[in-house]
């Protein structure tokens, strides 16, 4: 029988390379997936991996669709290394753009451009006190936290209907479920003219730095890392399990909440019912492919708007359907499963009693 055996030191240099084997793996099968469609391997590969990158304003987009799915990833990536199982990072970005939202409707003629600074602290407000609802849950009932996370996530697709489809919808958007355009006054700062890429790129770089000192050079970031690897350990040494939950909670919402601010309030301009982009789930595959470590988000986050952009391009000019970009994201993920297992189990051959 072949059973899976742990083995006692697993290799270091395997365990940064597994990424990079998982990525290999979903080409391969995604060439074998497009042979099966009937389309040209080559040319749907070159729909993913070189269309994205080989103009310049090609980049700016992968950047522009990156910025969400890095700050989804950061907050993310506090809850998991402190053993806090945060599922719902969607509904926390969809709870950050109502709110951007509410405070953009109010700008008029006579507002400032610092408007934008409310805007984006309704957005970190919003993920926060929708991720507080897991947390406080968690902490007073001890319910379990990742349901109640992935529940909340179609509970803010219902208010986010709920808005659009009444008391924030366009009087004069023909009808269709959307708010009208955010006055100009309320778009988030582009960095460059004619490119979509706005200050959240900038904003997500500092959210990069910023982790990697709270993870690795403060004393909090240490105590939930503790938390998350060796509970005994941490209670033995002081650590409070119940402040590790708030603070990874509140932190991986905010941080939602700060990426759904700078969607409306940035390239869509407006709250529509298009807003849930999955981004808050392919944040999960982000976190893990990048290891949970601040500078490898960063290239998988930029991996993972490369399969974004090129599910896009392969639905336009392949006549692929649009789902294939989720059907990326889950070999990358699966492959990575896979491949971490080898990296720390190895398949052994055992005779079972009465074999021969």
């Amino acid at each position: 029988m072949l059973k899976l055996e742990a083995r006692q030191e697993p290799s270091r240099v395997w365990s940064y390379a597994s990424p990079v084997l998982a990525l290999l793996c979903t080409v391969v099968i995604g060439v074998a997936l497009f042979a099966l469609l009937g389309k040209d391997p080559l040319r749907g590969l070159q729909m993913f991996f070189w269309e994205p990158i080989h103009s310049a304003y090609g980049l700016g987009e992968l950047v522009v669709k990156a910025t969400p799915l890095l700050l989804i990833a950061l907050g993310l990536a506090v809850c998991y290394r402190s053993n806090v199982w945060n599922i719902g990072a969607e509904g926390q970005y969809l709870l950050g753009a109502i709110a951007a939202s509410g405070v953009a409707l109010t700008a008029d003629s006579s507002s400032s451009g610092w408007i934008v600074v409310p805007i984006l602290l309704a957005g970190i407000l919003g993920g926060m006190v929708w991720a507080g609802i897991a947390a406080l849950l968690r902490d007073r009932f001890n319910t379990n936290e990742i349901l109640v996370s992935l529940m909340l996530v179609y509970v803010a697709v219902q208010v986010l209907g709920y808005m659009v489809y009444g008391p924030w919808k366009d009087p004069n958007g023909y009808n269709f479920p959307q708010t009208k355009n955010f006055d100009l006054v309320t778009r988030i700062p582009r960095l460059f003219a004619g490119s979509r890429m706005s200050i959240g790129v900038l904003f997500a770089l500092l959210g990069v730095g910023g982790l990697w000192v709270f993870l690795f050079r403060t004393r909090a970031g240490f105590a939930l890392q503790v938390g998350g690897q060796a509970p005994a350990a941490a209670r033995y040494a002081g650590f409070s399990s119940r402040s590790a939950l708030w603070t990874a909670f509140l932190i991986s919402g905010g941080m939602a909440g700060l990426a759904g601010a700078l969607e409306v309030a940035g390239p869509i301009g407006q709250l529509t019912p298009y807003v849930p982009a999955g981004y808050g789930f392919a944040a999960i595959i982000v976190a893990y492919v990048g290891r949970l470590h601040p500078v490898g988000m960063v290239f998988s986050a930029l991996l993972m708007s490369m399969f974004y952009i090129g599910g896009e391009l392969a639905q336009s000019r392949l006549g692929l359907p649009k789902s294939l970009t989720g059907v990326f994201q889950g070999l990358l993920l699966f492959s990575l499963l896979a491949c971490d297992t080898l990296v720390n189990y190895r398949a052994v051959w055992k005779r079972t009693q009465g074999s021969k």
